[in-house]
């Protein structure tokens, strides 16, 4: 079957994808000689996104066998997807060898913030420095509501989200009550003063404190209220100074130099810097250009099936179906489940096409095995647990499903309008025909008899290839390109031409 031997070779191809898994191109050049301490600085910039994950794991990986002393992650961003903050958090708390330092950084070219995915990523190093100025915090997920504006998830994803921060800020030592008032609207946050030590405690907290007892465990002799910091229904920001003067911060650095000072280190093994391969790939995975790589390959699949042999079409679906897999699997998000799923439907539409007359389960079962592999492929779970991987996977369905539809649309357009529109000569499926007038002023068929077309009107013949609409039928002893009205027609039945236009012969069957 045409379609099968099509996507022979796209099969292999899809699975060959695990062998150039570790074939993105380094950045930067070769690591200088470290010294008694040396900092290899990592940039954290813009949007997190899925991209910014393959990012930070690669260099943090070559700062490692490099032999760097200190990965600095220099933070400037508003924040991003809560799925790609996880996986950073996860990564950076995994890293043993080196201690691992969030600078929130300031400059010309720099919004100086660590907001929401930044303050998580900032939470989860074992140090944290920021330049005057700067400011860190609001880490509460959020989504895009239907008029375009940001507001808040669901109280399961805020849940998993403040459990996962307030573990990331007890592990590295950092105030767990400002991790809570960073990602709950709900959390009270106070300024107390206990046995003149400045201490910031939830309003929970602090009224366990104040129950106590003296001689209880855990009692101070003098606890006094300053001020509060954050009230219960707002997320809590801070400033450098104010983050200084809490304890988030080690210490206020402006520059890089001031920085590598307070960290003892003595130099900079290199500085990593996105590559135009992360840049392509970002690109590639964001969710209008999934989109549009979908439609093309599915239209051009219907006019490879189309299509005598094996020609443009065919290569151009499996050129965007591949980009569509490979730059996921470069994000770690294919596997082979994704790919089956795949094949399996591109399997299900050839036996529809080919074997079964109409279209009935087995193609819808296909399409939908198709749409499957496309969602999992935009993400790095199948089951969701979580509220915010459900809006994520509904945003994938949503991406995968316009594409689908889109292509459905076209699809109907190409077949209503391709027979009779010249530019879709070359890709229909259409009988050669030598086009050379004849003295009496018909043409010649492919047999070299001459005929009238409009003559034909009325006469029957019988079906040489299988009609879906498009194909061959021999009519008085020669072969002609017809085409049925829309229905299957399989090969070796009577079929009578109902009507003529111009050099297309439409068919109906007896």
């Amino acid at each position: 079957m045409k379609i099968l031997r099509s996507f022979f070779w796209l099969i292999p191809v899809l699975l060959a994808l695990p062998l150039f898994a570790d074939e993105i191109p380094e950045t930067g050049g070769a690591s200088a000689g470290s010294g008694d301490a040396a900092a290899w600085i990592i940039p954290i910039e813009g949007d997190i996104e899925p991209s910014m994950v393959t990012f930070v794991r690669r260099e943090a990986r070559r700062a490692l066998d490099g032999g760097a002393d200190f990965l600095v992650f220099e933070i400037d961003t508003f924040g991003g997807r809560v799925d790609s903050a996880l996986q950073i958090t996860s990564f950076i708390m995994s890293i043993k060898k080196a201690k691992t330092v969030a600078w929130v950084r300031n400059g010309e070219s720099s919004m100086g913030v660590s907001w929401s995915a930044g303050a998580l990523i900032a939470l989860s190093c074992s140090q944290i420095y920021m330049a005057n100025g700067t400011s860190i915090g609001a880490a509460a997920p959020v989504t895009i509501g239907a008029d375009g504006h940001t507001e808040g998830t669901g109280e399961k994803t805020v849940a998993a989200v403040r459990s996962q921060i307030a573990a990331v800020a007890e592990k590295n030592g950092h105030p767990t009550g400002i991790a809570l008032a960073m990602a709950d609207y709900d959390v009270e946050l106070w300024e107390t003063e206990a046995d003149g030590v400045i201490k910031v405690l939830t309003l929970q907290e602090l009224e366990r404190l104040e129950s106590l007892r003296p001689g209880q465990e855990g009692a101070v002799k003098e606890l006094r209220r300053v001020g509060i910091i954050s009230p219960a229904g707002k997320l809590l920001s801070l400033t450098a100074g104010e983050a200084y003067r809490y304890g988030l911060t080690r210490g206020l650095a402006d520059d890089r130099e001031e920085l590598l000072a307070m960290l003892g280190a003595g130099a900079v093994l290199e500085e990593s810097a996105p590559s135009a391969w992360d840049s392509i790939i970002s690109f590639l995975v964001s969710g209008p250009v999934q989109g549009v790589l979908i439609l093309i390959g599915l239209i051009m699949i219907f006019l490879e099936i189309q299509s005598p042999g094996f020609g443009i079409p065919g290569t151009v679906a499996i050129l965007c179906f591949v980009l569509v897999f490979g730059s996921s699997f470069m994000l770690g998000r294919v596997g082979s489940l994704e790919i089956i799923l795949f094949v399996l439907g591109l399997g299900l539409l050839a036996v529809e096409v080919f074997l079964i007359p109409g279209f009935g389960v087995v193609g819808i079962s296909g399409i939908i095995l198709i749409a499957f592999s496309l969602i999992f492929s935009m993400q790095d779970f199948v089951v969701p647990n979580f509220e915010w991987e459900w809006t994520l996977m509904g945003r994938n369905a949503i991406v995968v499903c316009t594409g689908l539809l889109a292509a459905i649309t076209g699809i109907a357009v190409i077949a209503l309008l391709g027979p009779k529109t010249r530019m879709f000569d070359r890709l229909m499926l259409k009988t050669q025909i030598d086009q050379t007038a004849s003295d009496g002023g018909g043409w010649q068929n492919d047999g070299g008899v001459e005929s009238d077309y409009a003559a034909l009107t009325g006469k029957t013949g019988t079906t040489v290839t299988t009609l879906h609409p498009i194909g061959k039928a021999d009519i008085e002893g020669a072969t002609y390109q017809v085409e049925s009205d829309g229905s299957f027609v399989e090969p070796g039945k009577e079929v009578k031409v109902v009507k003529v236009q111009g050099n297309n012969i439409f068919v109906r069957s007896v």
